[in-house]
Parts: C-alpha cells; sequence; structure tokens
C-alpha cells in the first residue's frame, strides 16, 4: 500500500490565527470522519495517531514532544518528516494526516516542509485557512499578514459566522484577498469530504469509531445535517476526456465547487494510464497510475460543491469528452497542463 502512488496518504495543513476555530474544526472532522482514521500533528507539541483507541484516553505512548514555540521554526523538515513516517507507517492504518498549526504560524512555511518530506507514504494535500468573520477586521488590524495567508490558501474556511454582524461583508472581503474557495462555516462545521474521501464506516465493522460513539446525537451546536446544503454532481463516461477542455474547465471552475475526486481516462493521449484527480478548494492534483488489469475504462468524478448549477456544470463536462481524440497520438502537447499537477513534474504549481 505505501508504495503505490494513489495510496499515499494526503496530508492537509489546517491553519489559521489564535481562536479562529482551527481545534473546534480538528474536533468536528475527528467526529465526523465517515469511518476513517485521522492521525494529527496538533498544537505544536504532539503527532497524535487518533483513532478507537484515543477514545478510551490511550493517548500517552502515541504522543511526541515537537518542543516548544511555532511548527514551523522549532522544527526542522527532517524532525516533522519523523513524525510524519510514524503516522504513515502502514500498521498504524492511518487514512489522512491533519497538521493544526499554531496560530502564529507561517503557512507557507509548513507547505513547504511537507513538500520537502522523504516519505513516499504521504503526499500534500492542500492548504485550509480557518478565519473568524466576527473578529475579522480586528485580525487584520493585529496581523496584516493575513491578507498573504490568505492569498496562499486552497480553502478559506469563514468560521463563526453567527457571530458576525456583517457576515456577507466579511464573505466578499475574504473572496476578494484569495484565489482558493471560501467556504462558509459556523462552530466549525465542515464536510469531511471536501478535504478528504472519507472510509465507509462499513469497513471498520468490530472497531470503535468516533462515528459509532456519536450515532446518537445529532449535529454539533445550530443543528441540520451536514449535506444539507451541499450539492453533488456525479459523472460516469466511457469517452475518454479531452486534456486541454478539462484543464479550461477546472481552471475556470466556480468558487463554491469546492471538492472534485474521482479518475480520468484521456484516451490516446496516456493509453497506459488512468489519472487519479483531487482537488480542494483551489488545490489541484492528478496522480497516473497504471489501469487495473479488466477495469472498464471509464471517467468518474465526484463534484461537491454549494450554489452551484450543477447542471451548467455537468454540460461543461460533457463538452470535455472526445474532442481530438483521434489525432491524439500526434499530440505530444496536449498533456502539458495536465502534467503540470502531477507530483515530481517539473513546475508543478499545485494550485491553478
Amino acid at each position: 500500500m505505501a508504495n503505490s502512488r494513489n495510496a499515499q496518504i494526503p496530508v492537509v495543513v489546517l491553519a489559521g490565527f489564535l481562536g479562529s476555530g482551527k481545534t473546534t474544526l480538528l474536533n468536528h472532522l475527528l467526529h465526523r470522519s465517515g469511518g476513517s482514521r485521522i492521525g494529527a500533528v496538533v498544537n505544536d507539541f504532539g503527532s497524535i495517531e487518533i483513532d478507537a483507541m484515543a477514545v478510551a484516553g490511550a493517548l500517552g505512548d502515541s504522543t511526541v514532544s515537537l518542543g516548544n514555540g511555532c511548527l514551523c521554526c522549532a522544527v526542522d523538515a527532517s524532525e516533522l518528516d519523523t513524525y510524519l513516517a510514524r503516522l504513515a507507517a502502514p500498521a498504524a492504518g492511518i487514512d489522512v494526516i491533519v497538521i493544526e498549526a499554531s496560530g502564529l504560524a507561517e503557512p507557507q512555511e509548513l507547505v513547504r516542509m511537507v513538500l520537502a518530506s522523504e516519505q513516499p507514504e504521504i503526499r500534500y494535500g492542500g492548504l485550509v485557512e480557518v478565519v473568524d468573520a466576527a473578529e475579522f477586521d480586528d485580525t487584520r488590524a493585529r496581523h496584516p499578514e493575513i491578507d498573504r495567508h490568505l492569498a496562499l490558501a486552497d480553502l478559506v474556511v469563514v468560521n463563526k459566522l453567527d457571530r458576525a454582524p456583517d457576515a456577507d461583508r466579511v464573505l466578499a472581503l475574504v473572496r476578494e484577498l484569495t484565489e482558493g474557495a471560501v467556504l462558509p462555516a459556523t462552530y466549525g462545521r465542515v464536510d469531511p469530504e471536501f478535504l478528504f474521501d472519507c472510509r465507509p464506516s462499513e469497513e471498520r465493522v468490530g472497531q470503535l469509531s468516533f462515528d459509532d460513539l456519536h450515532s446518537h446525537g445529532g449535529e454539533h451546536e445550530g443543528g441540520g445535517h451536514l449535506h444539507s446544503a451541499y450539492d453533488t454532481l456525479s459523472l460516469t463516461s466511457d469517452a475518454p476526456m479531452d486534456p486541454r477542455a478539462l484543464m479550461r474547465f477546472l481552471d475556470a471552475r466556480p468558487e463554491g465547487l469546492y471538492r472534485i475526486k474521482g479518475y480520468v481516462d484521456f484516451g490516446a493521449h496516456d493509453p497506459a494510464n488512468r489519472y487519479a484527480v483531487h482537488a480542494v478548494g483551489r488545490f489541484l492534483r492528478f496522480l497516473p497510475e497504471p489501469w487495473p488489469s479488466g477495469a472498464d475504462r471509464l471517467t468518474q468524478l465526484v463534484l461537491i460543491g454549494t450554489g452551484i448549477d450543477a447542471d451548467a456544470l455537468a454540460k461543461e463536462l460533457d463538452a470535455c469528452r472526445g474532442g481530438a481524440e483521434e489525432t491524439a497520438g500526434d499530440d505530444d502537447q496536449a498533456m502539458w497542463g495536465v502534467l503540470r499537477y502531477v507530483p515530481g513534474s517539473e513546475d508543478e504549481p499545485g494550485t491553478p
């Protein structure tokens, strides 16, 4: 598993200034993980394997001190790599790793440290920045560097909207400051599917999970089901996708489209491989992998967002099918746009 590129464990960097609600959001992910096992590097102090044992209180042996101070200053890339390797070990059974940064951490440095990791079992999964809508103006006044942090983010969670008297103004301002997707939230309630693929709870039969412990209760404060406000679009196509057309679609995707996942068949442009696609906000990555033996050659995509026009997006995706498939073998530049988002490719940007 660890040696399969498509099985690499995503590492999501969760940043935001003090009081923005990062810990609340992380706790929400832990309790609504969809059966996934989350490993976390939390609050600059320890690397913690979050699983059923943690619920029983057996956290002591799995906590490793990272030292005092800000994670990006107190820990070098090789030291963080050690803890990532521990969480990514196959025996740990971790599905996703979340680094919750200090309120004063530099997100750019944390992203650099993850990208510098020499662990083949992991891959960078995007930068999520959390902001406090109620205190946003004061936070910008005290920490003007927040504008730079927002510009780097792939997904910005505008939290505590219920406490902001001018929520619409704050949302509009944040959208001006970031090229990433902007996700409104209260109480840190973010659908885990926006950040990582949730493993079905049924795969944990016989093992106590956070979902099991909280299945008797409703959603956190404020009520409402997580998925009630979200739109989902699924596409299955037996016609290969045109790489140039698909990249035009991805580059112009609407801000309310928070998550894209699945597999793409580029047909004769790369007949040996299918391409796993992973997008969180503006973060985008393709992972080529050999077609499984006997598998149908299909493009299968799931798009998740809010306020999106699913019918219009479906038509746009449909227009990406086919294209110049018959001359693909003679067009050696068609895949360049896709390959820019393949790990290890030259000038891989990570975001469009």
